[in-house]
């Protein structure tokens, strides 16, 4: 049986979510509209089916909803040149760690960014 491996994802997401969404403004204070704006998340399935669901807005058996309100508004297609080269993680704490590293490499690059 394989064992479940988490890999961590970027979404380019509309220039909008900018204008619109004054958290994402306020967690981004250094982005100067160049750059794009961008979603880090971590999942367990391939990025394209942990998209997929965050697009169609998926919930759990729970209940819970399974995709970012961001993404699924915003949210245009996966930016794999910014995250292929990133080795899937054997632990959920690991992908969540690399996530935040990732998320806050690409603000120092001036990228406006929202991860959890």
């Amino acid at each position: 049986m394989s064992k479940t491996q988490y890999r961590v994802y970027v979404v380019e997401l509309s220039k909008k979510v900018f204008t619109e969404h004054r958290k994402f403004r306020e967690v981004n204070p250094q982005f100067n509209g160049v750059l794009e704006c961008l979603y880090v998340g971590m999942t367990s399935k391939t990025p394209v089916e942990r998209f997929k669901q965050h697009k169609k807005g998926t919930l759990s058996k729970k209940g819970h909803n399974l995709s970012s309100n961001i993404v699924k508004k915003y949210g245009l297609y996966l930016r794999g040149s910014l995250y292929n080269h990133i080795l899937p993680m054997p632990t959920r704490a690991e992908a969540l760690k690399m996530e935040k590293t990732l998320a806050l490499e690409l603000r120092r690059k001036r990228y406006a960014v929202w991860f959890n």
